[in-house]
């Protein structure tokens, strides 16, 4: 089936998902006025469901429509900003036969795109959008850049764009209808076979229009520059995934935020060990499905082989030289990432400062707190001592302490309060300047002494937790690094930060 004939489906399907819907409508009408003029108790269920189904149906409707496209994400730059990078995307589309955006956006994503307003089911265009990833400038060469480029201008020139916005918009709807039926099975099942028929045509066609435009990445930069950008696209996206999920998830914790959002990213990249790990998971077997909006790694780079190799001058240079001053554009697209209570509220602070925060907020905080707590009510004391909590290991009852921690929402585990009691000593240390958790670009955070020992009382903690006789010589061992019998958690603790 070739693309078009997929793409002129895709309409005919969205078209009768609307049908489909006004039939619900219809039927709900019809029973509803039936049971007005010839009343028949058995036909009330029936009509009830209808017609509250018809009303989900409707006002889902109505609240995607009026979702509108909303704000657009990244920062905006003119000729006057960019002249560079506007005049080599002005020159592609030149060379792909397509006029070129109006309106280039840098953005804090890997992936590059284009977008079309339109009007009349695509027939009419209002306004093109083109936005380019920051981490992948980062990442890229000049040529490997002009030819991921030089992709995103061929959905334009491919007319693709034209078609994305209405069949988008009917994926929303689609999924939006699907998840609004929850009170409604069997009429929720209806729609759901529907819309996977519809979302299978649909990707058929998004995964087409990938290869389409692969071609003229080729075209532009050569069939080693596109697949090299292809690999190295795919690996970004790993790391960014790692680094948002291990390290920008820190942000927040003790009311700082990185100082530098894509200066830590760039050092991440830069580790030596974990590029080796990016490596190995981009060797990994992608999984690959029919709803798929994009053709493997592998199918694409497998197509670009078999694509003549046009002639082509290689720039080796970074994608930033595209840049007039990439410092400022970054500083500008990390603007964009905070929103301006957290802007306002988080101070920046340098990646290590952040990571012992977070770190610390994450692991340790709620642990000796909690253990402080627990151990009062155990232990019927006057304020949450940390001591209490050793008191009552130490007359054996842990068992009443175990509740006490359940009760302040800790999961049980047969480990429970040794982990809790692990954590606990980690935060006492911490607070009294023993410790720090480090940042590490290869890996988790290690918790380490000043002479850079690594912290580890996972055994001792389980050791105490089952020993009540070992209590006397953890407190000896607390009492030396500086910890007082009467010591309270404050309300809200705060690491020592070397400085």
């Amino acid at each position: 089936m070739t693309t078009a004939l997929r793409a002129v489906l895709a309409f005919a399907l969205l078209a009768g998902f609307y049908v489909l819907v006004g039939l619900v409508l219809a039927a709900a009408i019809f029973f509803d006025v039936w049971l007005f003029v010839d009343f028949r108790p058995r036909l009330i269920e029936f009509a009830v469901v209808l017609t509250l189904a018809a009303v989900t149906l409707v006002r889902t409707l109505i609240m995607v429509s009026r979702g509108g496209s909303g704000e657009q994400p990244g920062v905006a730059v003119g000729r006057e900003h960019e002249p560079v990078l506007w005049q080599t995307v002005e020159d592609l589309a030149r060379t792909v036969r397509t006029a070129p955006p109006d309106e280039i956006r840098l953005i804090a994503d890997v992936n590059a795109a284009v977008s079309e307003d339109t009007r009349l089911l695509g027939l009419r265009a209002t306004r093109r959008r083109m936005y380019i990833g920051l981490p992948l400038l980062q990442t890229l060469t000049v040529d490997e850049m002009r030819a991921v480029l030089g992709h995103e201008l061929g959905h334009y020139s491919g007319a693709h764009t034209r078609l994305g916005a209405p069949v988008y918009r009917g994926r929303v709807s689609l999924i939006a209808t699907v998840q609004s039926l929850g009170k409604h099975p069997a009429i929720q099942r209806v729609f759901r076979m529907y819309a996977r028929l519809y979302l299978r045509v649909s990707q058929a066609v998004s995964r087409r229009q990938e290869l389409e435009a692969d071609e003229f990445a080729v075209m532009i930069g050569g069939r080693q520059a596109m697949a090299n950008a292809l690999r190295k696209v795919h690996t970004t996206a790993l790391a960014w995934e790692v680094y948002t999920s291990g390290y920008l998830s820190l942000a927040g914790a003790g009311g700082a935020r990185p100082a530098t959002v894509f200066g830590g990213f760039h050092q991440l990249m830069s580790d030596p060990v974990r590029q080796a790990q990016l490596a190995e998971l981009g060797r990994q077997p992608e999984e690959v499905s029919p709803y798929d909006s994009h053709p493997g790694l592998a199918e694409r780079l497998a197509a670009i082989e078999r694509l003549p190799e046009p002639p082509h001058t290689p720039d080796p240079r970074s994608a930033l030289t595209l840049l007039v001053d990439a410092n400022v554009a970054v500083q500008a697209v990390e603007q964009t990432m905070w929103t301006p209570e957290a802007l306002e509220r988080l101070r920046p602070v340098p990646w290590e400062e952040l990571v012992a925060h977070g770190m610390y907020a994450g692991r340790n905080a709620e642990a000796l707190h909690d253990l402080a707590v627990a151990g009062q009510r155990v232990m019927g004391s006057a304020r949450p001592y940390l001591d209490a909590a050793f008191e009552a290991i130490a007359r054996g009852r842990q068992a009443e302490l175990e509740a006490r921690l359940l009760e302040l929402g800790w999961n049980p585990s047969e480990n429970m309060l040794a982990g809790v009691l692990g954590q606990a000593l980690e935060a006492v240390l911490i607070q009294l300047g023993q410790a720090r958790w480090t940042l590490s670009w290869s890996g988790p955070a290690r918790l380490l002494f000043h002479d850079g020992e690594e912290v580890s009382l996972s055994e001792y903690a389980a050791q105490v937790a089952a020993d009540p006789a070992a209590v006397a010589g953890l407190r000896k061992w607390l009492g030396d690094h500086g910890m007082r019998h009467d010591y309270v958690p404050t309300e809200e603790p705060t690491p020592a930060v070397a400085r």
